[in-house]
């Protein structure tokens, strides 16, 4: 038995006893603590094993990143309905949607692993994306299954929960590529990544979907999109998110490619770099709520911006495996606290019936950025070289710059 999946699954148990019996939070927490990371490990999988499988079976080498892509590209086209779902049925029946399209891709996967087929392997990470989006959804129903004052801590409890995710994913992956005998390999993977969700599937049956009481909280008629969006709060968290996850994601994307393609790194230290990231991107959960309650978002988002600026410094340092472990490490902190935040702050800029259409609007921009810079990367380091792909961090680190001082202008202006 792989003693890497039992560490997992110990982790995880003791995690839900902490948070009943230290924390006393409600049975939809820890049930969303454990179910969130089965299915978030899809994305974990695909950036791990994606890439080197379409280097064997793509046209062209520079479309290598295209799984991943297209697997951004189905979580943002997933946001333009997902919220009418959640609306009509309710988060559970909604929720159960985005298993059954994430063990449909898997399968897909891997039957295009088998067969060696590229159009099909797009397909199939397409869907597998689409079902990412419901995974982004439970942060919002782990928000209304508790009270305000509980939401920082609980958002970033469950935000932790995606170190399940970072170590599941590659190690599921890396267990199972031999399970189907396959030219191209990584079958397999993908029959486990489907086991690891149909399971995570009948556990969420244990969720209860979450009493919002809407009149309450409202002042007046849902306010129309165009008004929300033109207010600076709103701006501010989805500028903070979306540049969060877009740089990450350029980052991110281009690594497995530069590290064991380019440079000939092992695939088993590229898979340490990944596993490391994923984990750096969650972990500070224990304490990014505790820092915004007590240091305020603009010190928060402050300190993602300088992680972000010292993964520029040391990915141009150097190309040594040291060197991609330390970029990537600081790129899953900054991401955090970039993206934490702005999830925090998204709630200040609407009314609890405008929620669903908002809520959509911002996952549909975070993930069109996010696509969009997959694919860029991929281009670009094939086209040009790493030391480019770092070199395009720059601009948006000044944009980000701006936007925190936007935020503290505009704090300031309120208080």
């Amino acid at each position: 038995m792989n003693m890497t999946l039992v560490g997992i699954v110990l982790a995880m148990l003791a995690a839900i006893w902490v948070l009943i019996k230290v924390f006393g939070y409600p049975r939809n927490i820890w049930v969303l603590f454990v179910t969130m990371p089965m299915l978030m490990c899809i994305s974990s999988t695909i950036t791990f094993i994606g890439g080197l499988l379409a280097t064997k079976i793509a046209p062209d080498p520079t479309l290598a990143t295209m799984p991943l892509t297209t697997m951004i590209i189905g979580t943002a086209l997933a946001t333009l309905f997902i919220s009418k779902l959640n609306q009509r049925f309710g988060r559970k029946i909604a929720t159960n949607i985005g298993f059954v399209m994430a063990i449909i891709g898997a399968s897909l996967a891997c039957i295009a692993a088998m067969n060696g087929s590229f159009g099909l392997l797009l397909l199939a990470t397409m869907i597998m994306g689409s079902s990412l989006a419901f995974a982004q959804q439970m942060r919002f129903a782990a928000i209304e299954s508790v009270t305000a004052e509980q939401a920082p801590k609980v958002l970033s409890a469950l935000m932790l929960s995606g170190v399940y995710a970072a170590m599941l994913g590659p190690e599921v992956a890396f267990l199972g590529k031999d399970w189907i005998a396959s030219e191209h390999g990584y079958a397999g993977s993908f029959l486990g990544l489907a086991l690891v969700v149909a399971l995570a599937m009948g556990l969420f049956q244990l969720f209860s979907n979450p009493s919002v009481k809407e009149e309450s909280q409202v002042h007046g008629d849902a306010r129309g999109l165009s008004v929300i969006i033109k207010q600076p709060i709103f701006m501010i968290a989805l500028l903070s998110a979306a540049i969060g996850y877009g740089l990450m994601s350029f980052i991110m994307t281009a690594t497995p490619l530069s590290m064991h393609d380019m440079n000939g790194h092992s695939l088993h230290d590229t898979k340490w770099v990944i596993q490391s990231h994923v984990i750096a991107m969650f972990l500070p959960s224990l304490l990014t709520g505790w820092l915004i309650k007590k240091y305020h978002s603009v010190w928060v988002l402050s300190a993602g911006l300088a992680a972000y600026a010292l993964v520029a410094i040391i990915a141009l340092s150097g190309q040594h495996v040291i060197h991609y472990w330390w970029a990537l490490v600081l790129l899953g902190i900054g991401w955090n606290f970039l993206f934490i935040t702005g999830t925090v702050l998204l709630p200040q800029s609407y009314q609890n019936n405008e929620r669903f259409k908002v809520q959509a609007a911002n996952d549909f921009v975070i993930f069109v950025t996010q696509a969009l810079a997959s694919l860029l990367a991929g281009w670009l380091l094939f086209k040009s070289s790493w030391t480019m792909v770092v070199l395009s961090m720059v601009p948006f680190i000044i944009i980000m710059f701006f936007v925190i001082r936007w935020h503290n202008k505009d704090r300031k202006h309120q208080i």
